[in-house]
């Protein structure tokens, strides 16, 4: 089912998207130190002898000395792509690619695609196969029926790693999620439902299968094909589909429906007629799961019977069957176990854990990704959202013990709890934080004006937005930017507010309300006339004041100094409050927070305590528990020097707080702050841990840093978001990307940063 969401975009955008920078979507990285010679004979000749000879003597080593336990290979031919039909194998790879991106997002789990240029059954088999030494698992993918089922069951009998076919299992998997939990919220028993299949492909037979294996009875269950009911009766059955035929008179879709429980939709767009729906049990549970569009949109279904539970496959509607919520969790606790196969018992473990999860307390994060309409399990949250980041967690743990118990692990987990630690830990929560964050711009669009509306970036960024539905794009600009707009590809450019402060009806209203903020610093009324007229900054900072819009974004034609310069003549800081700016590096499995990066050049320590609070407050909104360090070259007073009153002096005033709920230390090194070996060089500082929220000492070290890790570090940077402002207001870098704009946009929306 579907991976993504029903985000819209332009075919120029995939293309860029996919083709800008490093073509394609995933590179290889080396995981050691290559920087010199002998790194090098330790990696290749003569070093890597050593580890071959341990192999050959004992085949287990290969995982103690080689990525092949964290190693997946995603395979296709491209004969059945998404829902595009048979396009050949190498069609098939960029979606392959990006199921290796899914892989490392969700799981940590590292994947590389393979193209198979073949139709040929035993061809494709064989050519697997050979590969076992190289992977810990198998990820079959887009796959066309029935050859994926022959493909699967004698790879599955051949190979002893996992092999795993995504479209029919993933599917099924999350489908018994759903439906163990729609039967909950009912109070039906798996053994008693009635249930209807429409659909008899790869991802039909497998939910009925494993729905079976939970205790569904096999008589209950009638599967539909295009040419009806599959009973006994019929001669033009294959052997997967034969193993669902059932004794029954009825033979039409239409009378397999009445009275049923459950249906269970993987065929297509409309094939499920509202007035069957009535003829369904009391509170039936329809998963109408065709893509793009299906069987039954969910307000036609309610529309008829508004008891019913409803999931499709689309992220628009409540309890989305999303496979991410599944196969990379499923690899991630099957390879941590080493186990030979992905058996029943480790998918029902997988789907009872899902289950589970989503009826514990939704975490607020999660239920924003809702817009605050799923705070807890019912009917329109039956299915965990695919970002929350409680699965890296229940998933894999569940499915390793199901592993253990059934006597496929070959390295048994000893302590779970501790490996539960683990699992949280190989991931960035931020990540998942993110996500949410654009879900929830989805959920409660804000209006966004973005001041430099007659740059190209800057229109692609409004562009993307407003596509993506985060929110209503707002544009300060000339007469022009219609024009431009149209010449990026927007059809409908008119649907774009302009404001031009050459014809906006509100400009002397907003010049009088600005000149009576400023004539006491001196200005005439004709310099604020003229200002709110000429400067794009300050039109757009009246217009954000003046309520035209919630949030503002600007950056890229100005230098950040002179930008905020512009922008703090129209709008302070919030009161009792120094605005202030913090680069948000994002790594794999860890944020860091620096502040301030570009706003106070010697803050004093009250104003470095008053960062720290409220960088620490980003870092909870990210999904981090903060443990801040105030950076100096001096260790706890060592060596001395000229200019650390000040950083002590901010360590002090939280000491002398007593509503500071976090871990903080200072004055330290970023070695210190940073380096566990380090740490323990200073056994009585109150860090447990890494620091991730950094406090400079002044705005020189600050900005250079962040700008130096930016440029030549490996980590994203997010940022600089401006904090502390009284109304929301973003600056970018001038280098700043349309994607990098419209995250700064969504994160100002949501409220993560404030």
């Amino acid at each position: 089912m579907s991976e993504g969401s029903n985000v819209k975009f332009s075919d120029q955008e995939a293309l860029d998207f996919h083709s800008q920078g490093r073509p394609g979507k995933i590179e290889i990285i080396a995981s050691k130190p290559m920087a010199t010679q002998r790194d090098l004979s330790l990696a290749y000749s003569p070093g890597v002898a050593v580890p071959v000879l341990a192999i050959a003597e004992d085949p287990a080593k290969a995982y103690d000395y080689t990525a092949k336990g964290n190693l997946v290979a995603v395979i296709s031919n491209g004969t059945a792509i998404l829902g595009l039909g048979n396009l050949g194998a190498l069609a098939s790879k960029p979606v392959m690619e990006g199921k290796a991106v899914l892989f490392k997002r969700f799981a940590d789990v590292d994947a590389i695609d393979l193209e198979l240029a073949t139709e040929d059954t035993d061809a494709f088999i064989n050519a697997v196969a050979l590969m076992e030494p190289s992977f810990g698992g198998i990820n079959l993918e887009d796959i066309a029926a029935p050859a994926c089922f022959i493909i699967e069951q004698t790879l599955r009998e051949k190979m002893n790693i996992p092999v795993f076919h995504d479209d029919q299992h993933g599917t099924a998997i999350i489908t018994a999620a759903g439906l163990i939990n729609a039967c909950h919220l009912t109070r039906r028993d798996l053994k008693d439902i009635r249930v209807v299949v429409n659909g008899a492909g790869a991802a039909a037979i497998a939910c009925t299968e494993l729905i079976k294996a939970m205790g569904v009875r096999h008589d209950h269950v009638l599967m539909c094909d295009r040419k009806g009911v599959i009973h006994k009766d019929r001669t033009d059955l294959d052997q997967w589909k034969s193993a669902h035929a059932v004794e029954t008179e009825r033979r039409t879709l239409h009378e397999a429906l009445i009275g049923a429980d459950v249906f269970l939709g993987l065929s297509a767009a409309g094939a499920l007629k509202p007035e069957w729906v009535v003829e369904m049990a009391p509170q039936p549970i329809i998963f109408a799961m065709a893509n793009p569009d299906p069987e039954i949109s969910p307000p036609d279904a309610k529309a008829v019977r508004p008891d019913a539970i409803i999931a499709t496959g689309r992220s628009d509607y409540p309890n989305q069957v999303n496979n991410v919520l599944g196969f990379p969790f499923i690899f991630r606790g099957a390879l941590d176990v080493r186990a030979t196969t992905i058996n029943d018992e480790m998918k029902i473990a997988a789907a009872n854990a899902l289950a589970e999860l989503a009826r514990q307390q939704v975490p607020e994060e999660v239920a924003a990704a809702y817009g605050g309409k799923a705070h807890s399990f019912g009917p329109d949250y039956i299915i965990p959202a695919p970002f929350d980041p409680r699965l890296m967690e229940i998933v894999p743990s569940a499915v390793a013990q199901a592993a253990m118990d059934s006597g496929v692990a070959r390295f048994p987990i000893k302590d779970m709890a501790v490996y539960r630690t683990q699992l949280r830990s190989r991931l960035n929560p931020t990540t998942s934080i993110l996500s949410l964050a654009y879900e929830s711009a989805r959920a409660n669009p804000k209006r966004v004006l973005f001041a430099e509306g007659d740059e190209d970036i800057v229109l692609r960024a409004a562009i993307a937005f407003r596509d993506g539905g985060y929110g209503i794009p707002l544009l300060v600009g000339r007469e022009n930017v219609h024009e431009k707009l149209r010449a990026l590809g927007v059809d409908d450019p008119h649907e774009f507010q302009v404001f031009n402060s050459r014809n906006y009806e509100r400009v002397p209203e907003l010049a009088d309300r600005l000149y009576e903020r400023l004539q006491r610093r001196g200005y005439l009324h004709r310099e604020v006339d003229r200002i709110v007229n000429q400067d794009r900054n300050i039109f757009a900072a009246t217009l954000l004041v003046a309520g035209e819009a919630d949030v503002m974004i600007t950056g890229v034609t100005r230098t950040y100094a002179q930008n905020l310069r512009q922008i703090m003549r129209v709008i302070n800081g919030k009161k009792g409050m120094t605005p202030f700016g913090i680069h948000i590096l994002v790594g794999q499995s860890h944020t860091v927070f620096i502040a301030d990066t570009t706003v106070t050049e010697r803050p004093t320590g009250a104003q470095l305590a008053e960062i720290a609070i409220n960088t620490a407050g980003v870092a909870r909104r990210m999904g981090h528990e903060p443990r801040v360090a105030f950076l100096s070259y001096s260790n706890f007073g060592n060596p001395e020097g000229n200019y650390l009153e000040r950083i002590r002096d901010g360590v002090h005033v939280l000491d002398g707080r007593d509503d500071v709920d976090f871990e903080y230390e200072g004055e330290m090194s970023p070695d210190v702050a940073l380096n566990p070996a380090m740490q323990k060089v200073y056994p009585f500082s109150r860090l447990t841990g890494p620091a991730n929220v950094l406090i400079m000492p002044g705005l020189q070290t600050a900005n250079i840093s962040a700008k130096l890790l930016r440029e030549l570090g490996g980590d994203a940077v997010i940022g600089p978001v401006l904090v502390g402002m009284e109304h929301q207001v973003q600056i970018a870098p001038m280098a700043a990307t349309a994607s990098d704009l419209v995250t700064l946009a969504v994160l100002a929306a949501g409220g993560i940063v404030r």
